[in-house]
């Protein structure tokens, strides 16, 4: 039976509705599911057989395929089959193994996922006739591509391999200023006890040197380490290859100063950690807002979404850091201990899910604190 849902039912839809679209064949695949491709409140998408080289970036805009722009814009197809190299700076379209065909209740939107997001390969989705990356309208039918533009490291995917994860959601489903600050005085969305609230929860950088949760820092403050900065020139990343990489390799430590500033370099990558323990309750959904001017000309975050779990108690966490992506813009820019950085948006779930993140999925990041991806050796 196809899902239907009351005007006044608004939210994210969890892994059995998720799976139930697809049982409709509302999501549709070339290949067969995995098993564990459906998550707690998202869908991950899967890459086809081969990549694109473009010349740029691009939306197809009102009328235009996707597939004609790759016809007007390519320079050359690469096989993925079995394996190929993605090189940094260059920009690559890759049809995906899903394709849609939504009702017209239900829209969808996509990010990154988390370890993406810290190998600085930055991802999007597109789908014909779109004005916007990542946002799917109610109703789409048709392809969806993913466009890859790895900028630190050069990266090895292959057919199947996952960048990219999707939610689909009924109306609008955001919580807003005075439900935020209810539902924080009944959870403690985060454990600071004065949050600062507005349309989202504010999150602010670690930059103390003082060890946090997770962390295999050295617990001295004077030698702690408070983040990464990518190197350059470095051997490829398998995407699909988990513990694989040595971090002295591909990283080098940010230590803690005494003035508990950091400088970004422009064009630089960082990873570093939110000063906040976050927890998201089982029956909502959280994206952290990727880029605000009125905090700095500099992005904070590529991969977005907060599982419904993350970071909870009930769920095997104790309050979990957002790891932050970080990279400049032109200018350098000086970053204070406590400054923030970004807010959490919180959105009603439909349902709880099946199984919370952290609850016997394999979940690579909960109660997590400063971390690189799940590529590289603890």
């Amino acid at each position: 039976m196809a899902l239907s849902f009351k005007a006044s039912e608004r939210g994210i839809l969890p892994d059995r509705m998720i799976a139930a679209l697809a049982e409709d064949g509302a999501i549709a695949a070339a290949k067969r599911f995995a098993d564990d491709q459906i998550q707690p409140a998202s869908l991950d998408l899967r890459l086809g057989a081969v990549a694109y080289r473009v010349r740029a970036s691009f939306l197809p805009g009102p009328g235009a395929t996707v597939a004609r722009r790759i016809e007007e814009l390519k320079l050359h197809e690469i096989v993925l089959s079995n394996g190929a190299v993605l090189e940094t700076g260059c920009v690559y379209i890759v049809p995906l193994l899903e394709s849609l065909a939504l009702p017209h209740t239900i829209a969808a939107a996509a990010n990154p996922k988390s370890s993406t997001g810290r190998l600085d390969v930055f991802t999007r989705v597109i789908a014909d006739e779109t004005r916007g990356f990542d946002r799917i309208e109610a109703g789409y039918r048709g392809p969806l591509y993913a466009e890859i533009s790895p900028k630190t490291f050069p990266v090895l995917v292959r057919e199947g391999s996952r960048l990219s994860q999707m939610r689909f959601r009924h109306g609008d489903s955001t919580l807003d200023a005075a439900a935020l600050r209810a539902l924080h005085a009944r959870e403690r969305l985060v454990d600071a006890a004065e949050a600062v609230m507005g349309e989202g929860v504010a999150v602010s950088v670690d930059l103390s040197g003082v060890e946090t949760i997770g962390t295999t820092s050295n617990r001295s403050k004077s030698g702690a380490v408070v983040g990464y900065r990518a190197k350059r020139h470095t051997g490829l990343i398998d995407v699909d290859r988990r513990d694989g990489y040595d971090v002295d390799e591909f990283w080098e430590p940010v230590i803690a100063r005494a003035d508990q500033n950091l400088i970004l370099d422009p064009d630089e990558f960082y990873i570093l950690a939110s000063k906040e323990a976050v927890q998201v309750p089982p029956d909502y959904a959280a994206e952290m807002v990727p880029f605000d001017p009125l905090v700095g000309e500099f992005r904070v975050h590529y991969a977005g979404f907060f599982d419904p779990g993350f970071g909870y108690a009930g769920a095997g966490g104790r309050g979990a850091r957002a790891v932050l992506e970080v990279r400049s813009r032109e200018v350098p820019f000086i970053l204070e201990h406590g400054q923030i950085v970004g807010r959490l948006v919180f959105e009603n779930m439909l349902a709880r899910p099946e199984r919370l993140y952290g609850l016997g999925i394999g979940s690579n990041y909960q109660a997590q604190g400063l971390k690189l991806s799940k590529h590289f050796r603890a």
